[in-house]
């Protein structure tokens, strides 16, 4: 028979389990932490939740995660505007960025087609992409190389190059091993990848 506690903290482990990668002992150990830490510390994760969701949006320009709009990297001069890399996730874009190989701006999707889970083009963020093709020279598919990944990259070539015909579009290179996430592969793979990428 599994173990019971107060409502108050069933309630909190529950919520814990939401989060990506944490399972029942995980949020357990982390709710007990909690009830042991001053109250302080847990006003300040509470406070520090509260301002994430109050403060944080995302940039109109390429649906990046910011605090101001456009975001830091959209708004800096220094950054090749003709030269577009789209990412499935906020989180890939500190892997590419680690490089510093990569100076363009990014696109990011928030997700892959999966039509098994109901998610259809409809539900990536693809609008706002369309228009920053007019005047862009390059545009880098940098999806993950799983089955999603790969039909999204496809997905995308295809709108693309019906609305811009003479814009390049390439994929980054399989440096990237098959069937992992983006955000997970390392600096000198990465690297190898963007360099590596192929016209599609």
């Amino acid at each position: 028979m599994a173990t019971r506690f107060a409502e108050p903290m069933e309630r909190l482990i529950e919520e814990l389990r939401k989060l990506p990668g944490v399972g029942t002992k995980s949020a357990q150990r982390f709710a007990f932490h909690l009830l042991r830490a001053p109250g302080s510390d847990a006003q300040a994760l509470s406070a520090a939740i509260l301002h994430l969701r109050a403060q944080l949006r995302l940039c109109s320009l390429c649906n990046h995660i910011t605090d101001v709009d456009p975001c830091a990297y959209c708004s800096n001069p220094t950054r090749n505007a003709r030269l577009l890399c789209a990412v499935e996730e906020p989180t890939s874009i500190s892997a590419i960025e680690k490089t510093g190989s990569f100076n363009g701006l990014y696109h990011v999707l928030h997700g892959t087609l999966s039509p098994v889970n109901g998610v259809g083009p409809e539900q990536l963020r693809l609008t706002n992409l369309w228009p920053r093709l007019e005047g862009a020279e390059e545009l880098i598919l940098a999806t993950s190389p799983t089955l999603e990944g790969e039909a999204t990259a496809h997905y995308i070539s295809i709108e693309a190059h019906k609305r811009h015909p003479l814009l390049l579009i390439s994929r980054i290179a399989t440096g990237v091993p098959a069937g992992s996430d983006i955000e997970y592969v390392d600096q000198v793979t990465m690297t190898r990848a963007l360099e590596g990428r192929r016209t599609i």
